[in-house]
């Protein structure tokens, strides 16, 4: 973990690199790349919910912002690039198959018994059960720790809409989550 001195020098030379970005430096645009690539391929597989999926909009994201750096015209960096990121990801998922409304419902996982794959997959699963819209809200602010701002800016959304989505993908996941829980737990 870096100490606070780290985290002002990295986060000042994110800034600078911001900066030399829009005057289309190569060497800002590394920097950046750097910097942010892991937290876009998560966010990618996390939207996603396969590699191979991931990669592709990944590539794809980075792509567009190299190509589109010109009209980059914000102070930070992060919400435009997960926008982007956001935008191919709801492409890819637009043409993969029809829009499905999600109701409670078809919000079943299939249970199945933990020692099958880690408690990690099952939250993954779960998390691909929430609709796009609630989904993208989670994974902004519980992975990649994002302000209900900065969420609002990504989603085009306001504030108040963006808490919401957060808490209802919170409480859809909690549902999602019980049979596990109570394995785990058990009725405590």
């Amino acid at each position: 973990m870096k100490n606070f001195g780290e985290k002002k020098v990295e986060e000042e030379k994110l800034i600078r690199a911001t900066e030399d970005f829009r005057r289309g430096s190569a060497e800002a645009f590394h920097i950046l790349y750097s910097h942010y690539s892991q937290k876009v391929y998560r966010f990618c597989l996390r939207m996603l919910g396969s590699k191979e999926k991931a990669e592709d909009a990944f590539q794809e994201t980075f792509i567009k912002v190299f190509e589109n750096a010109k009209s980059f015209r914000s102070d930070n960096f992060g919400p435009w690039l997960f926008t982007i990121a956001r935008h191919v990801c709801l492409n890819m998922i637009r043409l993969e198959k029809p829009y499905q409304e999600v109701n409670d419902n078809s919000l079943k996982l299939s249970y199945v018994n933990n020692s099958d794959f880690g408690l990690k997959d099952f939250v993954q699963r779960a998390i691909m059960q929430l609709p796009i819209s609630l989904r993208e809200a989670l994974l902004l602010r519980e992975y990649e720790e994002y302000s209900y701002e900065e969420i609002a800016r990504i989603l085009d959304i306001g504030i108040s809409l963006a808490k919401i989505r957060v808490h209802r993908a919170r409480l859809l996941l909690k549902k999602l989550l019980e049979p596990i829980a109570k394995e785990y737990y058990g009725n405590r």
